[in-house]
């Protein structure tokens, strides 16, 4: 027998049972993954990407400030560029400067100055949707995860609720009356539950009528008494009269959400 032969001196045969035990080695985790998980962890962060938001708006803001684009109404458009490659370029720089917090009045003046009302209104019309687009992505992908904790106040709650229930004729409103900032409108949207389409569709449709104003207001400024300029002073006064009137009616049902 197995035991017989063991005690006297035969060859012994190990279990399989204790083969595996005595073959097994254990393994431990690698010290650099584990930093590594930890590192990435941290970069992917919802307060490590709010943190990159806040640089990235901070440096395009140092920006502006260094190259002043208000420039563009005094002193016009860099003479190697015209056409259609001027009014791509400066769609793009338009929509560039509205997420660096470049009011947008003034460049819709701009637009209506260098390229006449048509074509002034559709490159600021351009640039607001891809401006408006680059700002909520940029809050939905960095902001959004971060910040959504963060509403706990009634009138948050309220507009997070509004925005997130009735996306495109929130944002509709919000675009028409020219009382809620551009900047702030795209990065409250990008923090609720509002869907794409619908947030450019309503910004789209709702910058057309004060865009529009303001593109003809600084087409026809070397004219101050003409009808159209007079016109567009009206269709941008109007509208802000309205807006302020609906804003202090509604405060009470704001205050009581």
């Amino acid at each position: 027998m197995l035991d017989a032969t063991n005690r006297s001196g035969g060859t012994a045969t190990a279990s399989p049972r204790a083969a595996a035990t005595e073959f097994v080695v254990p393994v431990r985790p690698l010290r650099g993954a584990g930093l590594a998980a930890r590192c990435s962890r941290a970069v992917l962060s919802p307060y490590a990407r709010l943190s990159l938001l806040l640089a990235l708006l901070a440096g395009a803001a140092a920006c502006v400030l260094l190259f002043q684009p208000q420039r563009l109404l005094t002193h016009g458009w860099p003479p190697q560029l015209g056409g259609a490659a001027a009014a791509v370029v400066f769609g793009v720089a338009y929509g560039l400067c509205t997420v660096a917090f470049v009011p947008r009045p003034l460049l819709n003046l701009a637009a209506g100055a260098l390229f006449g009302s048509q074509l002034g209104l559709a490159t600021a019309l351009a640039g607001t949707v891809l401006g408006a687009g680059v700002a909520f992505g940029l809050g939905r992908v960095l902001g959004q995860d971060a910040l959504r904790p963060l509403l706990r106040g009634r009138w948050l709650k309220a507009a997070d609720g509004q925005l997130s229930r009735h996306g495109f004729r929130s944002m509709l409103a919000a675009r028409l009356f020219p009382g809620v900032p551009f900047w702030a409108a795209n990065y409250c949207a990008a923090v609720s539950r509002m869907g794409w389409p619908a947030f450019l569709l309503a910004t789209g449709l709702g910058s057309i009528p004060n865009t529009a104003a303001y593109a003809v207001a600084g087409a026809r400024a070397s004219a101050p008494t003409s009808p159209a300029f007079l016109l567009a002073m009206a269709c941008i006064a109007v509208p802000a009269l309205v807006g302020a009137v609906v804003a202090w009616r509604k405060r009470h049902h704001l205050r009581g959400c």
